[in-house]
């Protein structure tokens, strides 16, 4: 994970979810929060090369469910790049059983948010994570 962290409002965050309606509720929480920078990639298809011409990442938010390649394989994609290698990548999903939580920790991942999401709780969820803080909150 970056140690020096980036405020909201200088941050570019990329939400890899294939549900449009978890995009939009995610966009708009990450609006309020102050964030100007948000893009979407609605599978795991070819992640990587669409986050190399977004330029620089401060954050991706990864939907583990994912069509065509979930998002653990997308975070292997990601991390086998060295421009994505610490970038922080937070589970975001509706899986969130112990188990599951234990396998993106070992897999990689820096953290971890619980749907459905908790719109009192995620705008700090994610300037936390901006900060340099971890966060594995599957509730």
């Amino acid at each position: 994970m970056t140690s020096q962290g980036v405020s909201p409002q200088d941050a570019t965050i990329l939400i890899v979810e294939d549900n449009f309606n978890n995009f939009l509720l995610m966009a708009r929480l990450l609006a309020f929060l102050g964030v100007k920078k948000c893009e979407w990639k609605a599978s795991g298809w070819k992640v990587l090369e669409f986050a190399e011409t977004l330029g620089d990442i401060d954050l991706i938010l990864m939907d583990l469910m994912l069509p065509d390649a979930d998002g653990f394989q997308s975070l292997d994609s990601l991390r086998s790049h060295p421009r994505f290698e610490r970038v922080p990548i937070v589970a975001v999903t509706a899986n969130a059983s112990p188990g599951y939580v234990q396998r993106a920790r070992r897999s990689g991942f820096d953290g971890f948010i619980g749907k459905p999401l908790d719109p009192d709780r995620f705008p700090d969820q994610v300037r936390r994570v901006l900060i340099g803080e971890e966060v594995w909150e599957p509730e």
